[in-house]
């Protein structure tokens, strides 16, 4: 039966552990004591210690950090190779191989303007889910994702149902299958479900032809970042080559102009010197041309 009561709003969801798909367990673990220490033996405070401060950015800072980093990094390169441990995937000897796991409940109740999630951590590509989803009296949104490092995929789209079944191939892991049960448009129902999910894993014959499938996609993934890696390379050394040949002659010129500079320096203590002499010998002639000199006095 249909529940007709709705509201955009939304609250907080709840998540369920994949252990609760099975028979509930007891929680005998304790909490931590909160046991504070006495006086005595509480540390004395440190004192703060000092940032060290930041170097000036300089010029030179900036080129410095240019010639160490010159280009940057292409999308290849910035994206991580394909580990070999997920092109091998499972060993053929694995227990995720023997038998399929079943995560199941009866009348699990989802409260009014709640969502409940089930996740189910997936190790084996090729694994086959299937799931047997159905509520007691009223429906239920419900929809199927799988949450991967590089974003989440919409498995089944959300819908709400009484009863629904379905089943689907799992490719790239790992990934965490979520089962969500919505039940936020509600305001008046609790609703009950129950489900069964069953993960089959792939059979022998699969795995390795998962592998080589894999193997495949990987070597073009990894030739192509070394044919970009190459590329790069040459150019790097390119550049080098040209910086060194730079630094080279900037450094000939310096020596040059710590030559020149090191003679004008000299001219200028000279010229210096020099002039205090002729204002010295401007001073003491203007002196005698003002007042005369001593030896005219005592003749007149």
């Amino acid at each position: 039966m249909a529940d007709s009561t709705s509201d955009p709003t939304t609250t907080p969801s709840r998540r369920a552990h994949p252990a609760d798909a099975s028979t509930p367990t007891t929680d005998d673990a304790t909490s931590p004591t909160n046991d504070a220490p006495s006086p005595a033996h509480r540390r004395p405070k440190q004192p703060p210690k000092k940032r060290p401060r930041s170097p000036r950015h300089s010029p030179s800072h900036g080129l410095r950090r240019r010639l160490l980093h010159p280009l940057p990094p292409s999308p290849l390169l910035r994206r991580p190779p394909p580990s070999l441990t997920q092109v091998d995937g499972p060993p053929l000897s694995s227990s995720l191989l023997q038998s399929p796991s079943v995560y199941q409940a009866k009348s699990v109740p989802v409260p009014l303007r709640t969502k409940f999630d089930v996740p189910i951590h997936i190790t084996a590509g090729g694994s086959v889910v299937e799931y047997e989803i159905s509520t007691q009296d009223y429906d239920i949104g419900f929809a199927v994702t799988a949450e991967r490092e590089e974003g989440v995929t919409n498995v089944k789209e959300s819908a709400r149902v009484d009863a629904v079944t379905g089943k689907f191939l799992v490719g790239s892991v790992p990934c965490a299958l979520v089962f969500s049960f919505d039940n936020e448009y509600s305001w008046f129902r609790e609703k009950r479900v129950s489900y069964r999910i069953t993960v089959t894993p792939p059979r022998a014959e699969n795995v390795v032809r998962g592998r080589r499938l894999r193997a495949k996609k990987a070597l073009e993934v990894v030739g192509e970042d070394r044919r970009v890696v190459e590329e790069r390379y040459e150019r790097a050394v390119e550049k080098r080559v040209e910086l060194e040949e730079q630094v080279k002659r900037l450094k000939k010129e310096l020596a040059e102009k710590v030559k020149s500079l090191d003679v004008v320096v000299k001219e200028e203590s000279w010229l210096e010197k020099r002039r205090e002499v002729r204002d010295e010998q401007i001073k003491m002639l203007n002196q005698r041309l003002k007042n005369g000199w001593e030896d005219e006095k005592s003749e007149i």
